[in-house]
């Protein structure tokens, strides 16, 4: 069976793009930790980030790269944190968090449960930036 993400990137589940080409997907985070969380995932279904081919492993990198500077002006934050987990999901992703503090990309602490309004204009917010 066909796993979460892919399922978003073929459009049969709805998200809140950021950005995308032929090769990732940069999405909003539907419960994130902190408003502008966005997920960047390849188009492929790997499990793992180091188990990619060069061309996506590249890709998500280099769209990782253009983006985070986009949600720091979106989301005035000290940093854009980085995290690579892989066990929510069984599909190699990114996740870019705008951070105040540490704590901040503490995937243990209560998710946020924004509405479509407010994902809908984060999203614009952040593409507004690229």
């Amino acid at each position: 069976m066909q796993g979460l993400f892919m399922r978003i990137v073929k459009g049969e589940i709805p998200a809140y793009k950021v950005a995308e080409n032929d090769l990732v997907l940069a999405f909003l985070d539907i419960f994130p930790l902190v408003p502008g969380h966005t997920l960047v995932i390849p188009k492929v279904e790997v499990d793992s980030i180091y188990d990619l081919d060069e061309a996506h492993y590249q890709a998500l990198w280099d769209i990782t790269r253009n983006i985070a500077p986009a949600i720091k002006k979106a989301f005035p934050c000290v940093k854009v944190g980085i995290a690579v987990i892989g066990l929510e999901v069984p599909h190699a992703h990114v996740h870019l968090v705008p951070l105040q503090n540490v704590a901040d990309l503490n995937f243990g602490q209560p998710k946020l449960k924004p509405d479509q309004v407010e994902l809908e204009s984060n999203a614009e917010l952040i593409r507004s930036f690229l």
